[in-house]
């Protein structure tokens, strides 16, 4: 069978949900395919790795180090897959492959253009993935908005794709936004109309329209963006606004979409969502309940924690149980009775000095109070300072990322950092083996000896405050192989106080919870 392509679009307006759609329509097809799916960017960025999280939302790390964009976490979730650098294609990536290739002298002899040169390496890339992957089907979404210059090159390059592949193989799908403006109570269709027309326009023609809606699209909204838009009516699909993302496959399958997917691409793959129903009624109908204080200082945009807030989702799925996430801004806290009524702590990742002192109050008042925490990447360092300084009578204790000039640097930066001068990829990042030490909590979490987890980092505890630190009783429960690095720490005479340097968060799935979290939320619960 050769390789089939599911291009997807937005219009109308951005952050309509491509990426949950793109993933979904993967998860009803996966049964019996194998799926690669492949994120266009427009932004010059070589990736969003050096973005501040209110500007991009959550910075995606990948096994192999790349830092991508956050949609791969729902496609890794969705889907099943470990995602590769090179499937995010950004258009400072194709830029930057572009001028390689004529200061090679790939291109002697010609004038370098948009069309054919650049929308040429965009078209190949995907056919490279598609074949080195031995992919059954690739999903490419296309990111941004029909109209939008940054994706002009991205469009150009799946109307070419189309001719290359051919039309059996290639399937166009345009996610929409279907408004029911107050007070009218009436859904309307022009968005929907104006962006097919954009779409029409670059070449394009949507064989399936999803609009996205508050409400079930109704028969005659149907029928008349099938008549406006040149689709079959059976082909509108309803994009319905849901609690949780985890509903959209079930509801794209209560729309008849992979039978009109099968039908038009010549395929079959039939979902099997046995289980994944059963854990969305477990997130719909939750036995319990807990709260979580998330302390953080990039608390007004949720969107910087998603794969943090996705891993609390499946520990939900699988102990019933409802979590409400508290957001504690750390920046300007002082006041102690912020964690009154909660029933665990989170403090995750992130850089800078900024809400750091707030972040250790935080941590002083949950162990001390034996409240369950989970520290992740920062939150480890911001815990190995609090013990410093509170158990271990390093007063001044620090990390040299918040002050250069602490006279206790239990974190420091990791020695082959110190000269890097190029802020882009350049972190310790992706997968880590961490040897877990026989007995410890962690070591039972994860029931192995070794964890591999996703890392994205600088500064790491100080090999000098080792000894100091386990002599007033933190357990190192994780290293890395060489014994040089502390991967996990946990205080063993707590409820759960457990931390790590890794991102645990970035593996979880809906199928199967991060192991720290999923102990977390148990510990919150008892």
């Amino acid at each position: 069978m050769p390789t089939k392509f599911i291009v997807i679009t937005g219009g109308v307006l951005s952050g309509l949900g491509k990426g949950i759609a793109a993933a979904s329509i993967g998860h009803l097809l996966s049964s019996k395919l194998k799926i690669i799916p492949i994120k266009c960017d427009g932004y010059l960025n070589v990736d969003p790795g050096t973005m501040n999280p209110y500007e991009h939302g959550e910075v995606f790390v990948l096994d192999d180090g790349g830092e991508v964009d956050m949609d791969f976490g729902h496609y890794e979730r969705f889907l099943g897959v470990t995602c590769k650098s090179s499937w995010n294609l950004t258009m400072g990536k194709v830029f930057d492959m572009v001028r390689q290739k004529e200061r090679r002298g790939d291109y002697l002899g010609k004038t370098v253009q948009y069309i054919p040169h650049v929308t040429d390496l965009i078209k190949n890339h995907i056919f490279d993935i598609a074949s080195e992957e031995k992919a059954d089907l690739v999903i490419v979404e296309i990111g941004g908005t029909v109209g939008d210059i940054e994706n002009e090159l991205f469009l150009e390059s799946v109307r070419h794709l189309k001719e290359a592949a051919g039309r059996q193989n290639t399937l166009f799908v345009h996610l929409t936004y279907v408004p029911v403006p107050y007070g009218v109570n009436e859904q309307k269709s022009k968005p929907t109309q104006q962006s097919v027309n954009l779409l029409k326009q670059r070449g394009i023609f949507p064989d399936i329209i999803i609009g996205r809606c508050q409400e079930v699209l109704t028969k005659e909204i149907k029928e008349k963006i099938s008549s406006f838009c040149d689709v079959e009516s059976e082909a509108v699909i309803t994009g319905l606004d849901v609690e949780d993302i985890y509903e959209i496959p079930l509801v794209f399958e209560e729309e008849g979409l992979p039978a009109i997917l099968h039908k038009k691409l010549n395929i079959y793959s039939p979902p099997n969502l046995r289980k994944w129903k059963l854990l969305v009624e477990n997130l719909r109908h939750p036995k319990k309940e807990i709260t979580v204080a998330m302390c953080g200082k990039y608390t007004k945009l949720e969107d910087s924690y998603a794969s943090i807030v996705e891993s609390f989702n499946h520990c939900s799925a699988h102990l019933s149980c409802k979590i409400n996430l508290k957001w504690v801004e750390t920046t300007d806290l002082n006041d102690p009775s912020v964690l009154n009524g909660v029933n665990g702590v989170v403090v995750p990742g992130g850089f800078g000095s900024r809400g750091s002192e707030g972040k250790i109050e935080i941590i002083r008042i949950a162990r001390e109070q034996n409240i369950p925490f989970l520290g992740l990447c920062l939150g480890l360092h911001m815990a190995v300072i609090e013990f410093a300084r509170n158990i271990c009578g390093l007063k001044e204790a620090n990390s040299t990322e918040m002050d250069a000039d602490t006279p206790h640097p239990v974190i420091d930066i990791l020695p082959e950092q110190k000269d890097i001068s190029n802020k882009g990829g350049t972190m310790r990042l992706g997968a880590c083996p961490a040897d877990l030490k026989d007995g410890s909590l962690v070591r039972s979490l994860y029931n192995a000896s070794v964890a591999s987890e996703r890392h994205r980092h600088r500064y790491e505890v100080n090999p000098s405050y080792h000894e100091t630190l386990i002599k007033n009783g933190m357990v190192f429960s994780g290293n890395s192989p060489d014994g040089r690095l502390v991967e996990f720490i946990e205080l063993p005479d707590l409820k759960y106080f457990v931390a790590t340097q890794a991102h645990p968060e970035l593996k979880s799935r809906m199928e199967t919870p991060a192991p720290l979290f999923h102990g977390f939320v148990k510990a919150c619960l008892e």
